[in-house]
């Protein structure tokens, strides 16, 4: 079976690389009920992973790794096309050797974080989707929740005034933002 090469932005693998794994996770959090046992608070998904490991062999193999770096070193999320995988909007998170490389010779390996694009690009400029710096806003992190933003930023009236289109912040999951100045 010809499985179609490995791209990513505008880098395309000379061969596939020789291992994958997809990760899929959901971040669950225990809460302790004060003066009772616990409760389960569902995060939400996380973002899958892609991770492998490959070789470039043959003359000018450190050339090609390098070319692979340089796409690294950009700091944008691209479309990464995958020969087992969807195609999606990724960051390039790693990219390390696993020995000492040779002109001829060098084993990578490599880590994707597909993007969630739904939320869009919250980073241009220095500025989020609201128009305002960056700094007055807060994107709950897994493990996150309104209530450990509110501790860490004045209490929870201050950040529910700051926030009217929070009805209820025990709905609250990662990947949301949250005004905190």
């Amino acid at each position: 079976m010809n499985l179609t090469p490995m791209r990513y932005k505008n880098y395309i693998w000379p061969h596939n690389p020789h291992t994958y794994e997809v990760l899929f996770s959901r971040d669950i959090v225990c809460r302790k009920v004060p003066f009772g046992a616990y409760v389960l608070q569902n995060m939400g998904r996380s973002c899958r992973i892609l991770r492998g490991s490959g070789e470039f062999v043959g003359d000018g193999a450190y050339d090609e790794f390098s070319r692979l770096a340089t796409v690294f070193y950009e700091n944008r999320p691209g479309l990464l096309v995958h020969p087992i995988w969807q195609e999606s909007n990724a960051y390039f998170v790693e990219l390390s050797l696993r020995e000492v490389p040779t002109e001829d010779y060098v084993a990578y390996s490599f880590e994707f974080w597909e993007s969630f694009d739904q939320y869009g690009d919250v980073t241009e400029a220095g500025r989020d989707g609201y128009g305002e710096p960056e700094s007055n806003r807060h994107v709950l992190l897994p493990g996150e929740s309104f209530w450990t933003l509110a501790a860490a930023y004045g209490g929870a009236q201050k950040l529910l005034e700051l926030n009217p289109q929070i009805k209820n912040p025990n709905l609250l999951t990662a990947g949301d933002t949250v005004r905190i100045y």
